[in-house]
């Protein structure tokens, strides 16, 4: 263990994590962030350094990135990334659109060279452990490597439900999403038929979001009834371009490597038939798991699973001096802007505790 102790320890490199580095390196708090380890695990729960974002393609609704020249773009990249990190980005700029948005990655690379322009300091691994009932807290990561910080901001995020299928995998991003708000608006959608799977509120709201897009969404529910509030099953049964499939499960995506996805297979949970729905694109609405294991219940959790804010317009969790931001706390929005929103929140509030507790 390192007799240093850090003012501020930073779990987590999404948009939440690299707002808060960016403010708490600002503040001269010299923060440590552990973005994550590149481990198979990782890659197979989606949750590798960088966040969610990182798996997205074009972000349209992130502000002060507007539709711009391509080459434009790759220009601002390669000056402001290291060569290092400029190259895991390239690729992305090898073909497509003469104008386009950011996309996910080059975004989040970004955020995270801001970051560390200003000094914070990135430690490529895991924290898989923790302990909050001693101060200064002391953190674990999947490396060994020990460390004890005066104020800790989760940022770890929550990864969406996938329904497991090998065609689903791979056509992620090209068809598969799990976020409408995010990509419903892409152009690979308009006026195409979707399908969004689920039967709580979050697939009723999905699907109703995406009937701005769409020339017509079915929803795949595997029961005969919803689990979704009443009034989010009316607007639902009431819009017309909306149909319902119900008793019926995603058998397999279908698609081509030209298009992306071009339909889905579905098959009855009540006998043996199968259909087949020719879609543009799948919208998973089936929940979202926090990244929270690691605390082992050392914060207060919602029933949901998510961090517990215990002041209203503050990131405070059940343990002073614990701080959380993004989507490990937020359920409701679950957004870049608003994970960075709380980003930049966290590590206000942190500065101000150490401010307060004499620690600065």
């Amino acid at each position: 263990m390192s007799d240093q102790v850090e003012k501020v320890v930073i779990i987590g490199s999404g948009p939440a994590g690299w707002t808060a580095a960016i403010y708490a390196a600002r503040a001269n708090l010299d923060p440590l962030v552990f973005e994550g380890a590149v481990t198979p695990e990782n890659q197979q729960k989606g949750t590798l350094p960088l966040g969610q974002l990182a798996l997205t393609t074009e972000v349209e609704n992130y502000p002060s990135w507007p539709f711009a020249d391509t080459e434009a773009l790759v220009g601002l990249l390669r000056s402001a990334l290291p060569p290092e990190r400029f190259a895991n980005v390239e690729h992305l700029s090898t073909s497509g659109p003469e104008r386009r948005s950011i996309f996910g990655p080059e975004l989040m690379e970004l955020m995270r060279q801001q970051a560390m322009n200003f000094g914070a300091r990135v430690i490529t691994d895991d924290v898989v452990r923790v302990d909050f009932r001693v101060h200064p807290f002391r953190l674990w990561s999947l490396g060994g490597k020990e460390v004890q910080a005066l104020s800790v901001i989760v940022a770890t995020g929550a990864r969406a439900n996938y329904l497991g299928l090998e065609s689903e995998e791979r056509f992620k991003n090209r068809g598969v999403s799990a976020c409408a708000v995010c990509d419903g608006a892409l152009p690979r959608f308009r006026n195409q038929p979707l399908v969004v799977v689920g039967g709580g509120d979050s697939a009723m709201e999905e699907a109703s979001y995406l009937t701005k897009f769409a020339s017509k969404v079915y929803i795949v529910h595997r029961r005969d009834k919803f689990r979704a509030s009443k009034i989010m099953q009316q607007r639902v049964l009431e819009n017309p371009k909306i149909e319902v499939k119900w008793n019926r499960v995603v058998e397999e995506v279908l698609g081509n490597d030209e298009q992306g996805v071009t339909g889905v297979r579905l098959r009855s949970t009540v006998d043996d038939t199968r259909e087949e729905l020719q879609v543009a694109g799948m919208f998973l609405a089936i929940g979202h798991t926090p990244n929270t294991a690691f605390l082992e219940g050392q914060l207060e959790l919602t029933d949901k699973g998510y961090i517990r804010w215990t002041q209203p317009f503050r990131t405070c969790t059940s343990v002073e001096g614990v701080f959380a931001a993004g989507d490990v706390a937020d359920d409701y929005y679950r957004q870049a802007v608003t994970a960075a929103g709380t980003g930049c929140m966290a590590a206000l509030d942190a500065e101000r505790w150490l401010a307060a507790k004499g620690l600065l």
